[in-house]
């Protein structure tokens, strides 16, 4: 798990089967004083109904995810599964 920062979304014009439907987020992963961790950016499924802007909590470990969206064989790592107050 990682506390990261929604910096947008992700858009797609050809994608797996196993993202339709599912909404992308750009994610940053953040320190607790709220500055960048590092450079790297993961792409979330959001599965907390976050925004541009908030503060998340990412499980990116796929064989937790891919429990969680109930799809075994799909190729997703990362999800957003909360928005931190």
């Amino acid at each position: 798990m990682r506390i990261c920062r929604v910096v947008g979304t992700v858009v797609t014009p050809v994608q797996h089967p196993a993202y339709d439907g599912q909404r992308l987020l750009a994610v940053r992963p953040v320190n607790p004083d709220d500055s960048p961790a590092d450079d790297r950016l993961f792409i979330a499924v959001d599965r907390a109904q976050a925004g541009e802007g908030d503060l998340v909590l990412l499980m990116a470990e796929g064989s937790s995810v891919r429990d969680i969206l109930g799809q075994p064989e799909a190729p997703i790592r990362c999800a957003v599964v909360g928005v931190i107050d």
